[in-house]
């Protein structure tokens, strides 16, 4: 589990191969990931944006840039969460993700929220550090 807190919302992720979705001879890695976004603040949020950082083991970049999560954008009261889940496809093996949420008060102040770095790896994959 990956954690990060920004202002009082604590993000959490939990990565997860999936390996029935996935293929080695095609090139093909699949991971699906849920997400818990607690509200510790006094105040209510609502998810407006997301901006997600997806490097695979090569360096290659995708980036992912718009609004709410999984067609939502959802408000957070104080003391209230919310979950999704969702899914990566990448070309190699392993990979890692990072990102923020733009979150807006019921004031109109809009800020970011820090989504972790969590990596994507494939069961049985011998790591090298550099």
């Amino acid at each position: 589990m990956y954690r990060a807190r920004t202002r009082d919302i604590e993000v959490s992720v939990e990565p997860f191969y999936l390996e029935e979705q996935s293929s080695v001879e095609d090139s093909r890695y699949v991971w699906a990931y849920h997400i818990v976004i607690k509200n510790h603040s006094s105040v209510t949020v609502q998810l407006v944006h997301r901006y997600w950082h997806i490097t695979d083991q090569n360096g290659v970049v995708d980036e992912v840039d718009g609004p709410g999560v999984v067609g939502d954008q959802p408000q957070i009261k104080p003391g209230d969460s919310y979950e999704y889940s969702s899914g990566c496809p990448l070309d190699t093996p392993s990979g890692v993700m990072f990102g923020h949420y733009d979150m807006q008060t019921d004031e109109g102040e809009i800020f970011q929220v820090t989504i972790p770095a969590f990596s994507l790896d494939s069961p049985g994959l011998m790591r090298v550090l550099n």
